[in-house]
């Protein structure tokens, strides 16, 4: 049978280039997507203009539209659920609507799938931020970044959970449930838990996609709040990797389905927010870059990088499968 794909969430930043991606390929795609997020409709449009006569386009929302939800699940057969809401500090906020999102928003999804359509192939676009704060993870203070003291290989998904902040506890949830789905019902389900991902179509804000918000920032004479002390480290990966690693997924889902994954740059794709970021941007840009500081937000790690061992063998069957273009683009530039 030939897939037919769901992309829920499919005018964010990783859903847009998802549907790009499988468009050009020819491939049917529904788009299920509520708007909410900045950047959206702008990567609707382009979505629009670049395939006029392909793209099916539902305006949903999956806690509330659970009708419209079934609807698009029913005529699927390989889903990548992305929707959510992705920010720490709007977590904590407003801690309802997080949990409604991610938390209810998932179980729904899932629930519909159960219901109509249980052969139907789900990745889940988890988070590190499952993993919290780390605190029981002992690392080491250099000049300009933190560095495990035994992880040299990064996190892997042997990691003990620790739901911090209202968002880690929603996304984890998801998480789980997405997980457990397969082991109860039989869903072909798979758990991404994802460190930074940047790359084009990607409208950064303050809270959510530092790489690309620093960049807007700077374009548009923001001043810049670095949370912390700026050498916290995280892994970075390009998006193009990202969705290597999902098609990856869906390809072999009868022999990783249940399974969760740690995806991201790995050890060799590390950079601390500020400390090296910032001589590239001033590098880039050609000026001093004007900085305020705040508070460490909740659950922030001083270093996330991922073991990602597990997925370079698992997936594909290639090794290096998160490695390819995983560097930023212009950091040896």
């Amino acid at each position: 049978m030939k897939d037919k794909y769901l992309v829920i969430g499919g005018c964010g930043f990783i859903g847009s280039n998802m549907v790009d991606r499988l468009l050009s390929k020819n491939n049917e795609v529904i788009v299920l997507d509520n708007l909410s997020r900045s950047g959206s409709e702008k990567n609707l449009e382009w979505l629009k203009e670049k395939y006029p006569n392909k793209l099916e386009f539902i305006r949903a929302d999956i806690v509330k539209d659970i009708g419209l939800l079934a609807d698009a699940v029913r005529r699927s057969n390989t889903i990548l659920h992305l929707a959510a809401q992705v920010a720490v500090t709007t977590s904590v906020e407003s801690p309802r609507h997080d949990f409604e999102v991610n938390a209810l928003g998932t179980f729904n999804v899932l629930e519909v799938v159960r219901k109509f359509n249980p052969d139907a192939k789900l990745i889940y676009s988890s988070t590190n931020k499952v993993y919290g704060g780390m605190e029981n993870v002992e690392v080491v203070e250099k000049k300009d970044e933190y560095q495990y003291k035994l992880y040299k290989n990064g996190i892997s998904e042997d990691q003990p959970l620790d739901f911090h902040s209202p968002y880690g506890c929603s996304k984890g949830c998801g998480d789980q449930y997405v997980r457990d789905y397969a082991r109860i019902y039989g869903l072909n389900t798979v758990v991404f838990r994802q460190s930074c991902i940047y790359g084009p179509r990607q409208f950064g804000v303050e809270d959510q996609g530092w790489v690309a918000w620093f960049v807007i920032a700077i374009l548009t004479g923001k001043k810049i709040t670095i949370y912390g002390d700026g050498k916290q480290v995280r892994d970075v990966l390009y998006i193009e990797d990202l969705m290597d690693a999902y098609q990856s997924a869906f390809k072999r889902m009868n022999e990783v389905k249940g399974q969760v994954f740690n995806i991201g740059g790995g050890p060799q794709n590390t950079i601390s927010v500020w400390y090296q970021f910032k001589p590239i941007l001033e590098k880039l840009f050609g000026n001093i870059i004007d900085t305020e500081s705040g508070k460490w937000r909740p659950g922030d790690q001083k270093i996330f990088v991922s073991n990602i061992q597990k997925p370079n063998a698992y997936l594909d069957g290639r090794p290096n499968i998160l490695q390819k273009k995983a560097s930023l683009s212009f950091t040896n530039g």
